[in-house]
């Protein structure tokens, strides 16, 4: 297993663009890896093809995106169509590449393999992972879905603008925070550098007394 602030494995594969080493294709921006439990399934299409009509907002953020499954790259090929078709998706190609992982070795070295999720050989499937790899090639951020609950992109973009925000700035995201909301200043800035950093900051006041919810939108 990979956790918050590993690095992520610089591990090589065959893909739907030809064999990879992570590192080298991830470059110096963020990254997405997300997995799914089997080509030419419903809910998988209907996450790959959302994912393709996303690309111009991932790259907005310069973020790159690379998709898993346990089947062949051949499958993926043939799979493909059908995800343009369904997404309406067309001209040439593909706008992000499918990993091959035959073997499952990335599924156990990630811990992406679902257990309650079986294919036709009763080898367990993967399920639906998301990790995100900031610029210095360390997991950020790690979600598991189970193989029948599809993924919202909407909220892992949400996710990304949360990210790169409080990588830059002193502020973390409250519930629903969506970008242009107001930010919490971290609890670790003191009084005097939260007022030189965000001078127009405003307090909650809290039965408890403590000024620990300051909101600012000069982020």
């Amino acid at each position: 297993m990979v956790l918050l602030g590993d690095e992520f494995p610089n591990f090589e594969a065959e893909t739907t663009v030809g064999k990879i080493k992570f590192h080298d294709w991830l470059g110096d921006g963020w990254g997405i890896l997300f997995s799914h439990p089997s080509d030419y399934t419903p809910v998988c299409t209907t996450e790959l093809a959302r994912v393709a009509n996303l690309i111009p907002e991932f790259a907005k953020r310069n973020v790159k995106v690379i998709a898993l499954s346990c089947d062949s790259v051949i499958s993926h090929h043939g799979w493909i169509n059908d995800i343009k078709s369904f997404g309406g998706i067309i001209g040439d190609g593909f706008p992000y590449p499918i990993i091959a992982d035959e073997n499952r070795e990335l599924a156990v070295q990630l811990g992406m393999l679902d257990p309650a999720e079986k294919d036709a050989k009763g080898l367990p499937l993967t399920c639906r992972a998301v990790f995100v790899i900031n610029p210095e090639k360390k997991l950020a951020l790690s979600i598991l879905y189970p193989a029948t609950t599809g993924r919202n992109f909407d909220e892992i973009l949400r996710i990304i603008d949360s990210l790169q925000l409080t990588a830059s700035k002193k502020v973390a995201t409250p519930v629903d925070w969506k970008p242009g909301n107001e930010c919490m200043i971290l609890p670790s800035l003191s009084e005097d550098d939260a007022q030189k950093n965000f001078p127009r900051y405003s307090s909650v006041k809290v039965p408890s007394g403590k000024n620990y919810i300051r909101l600012t939108k000069e982020v």
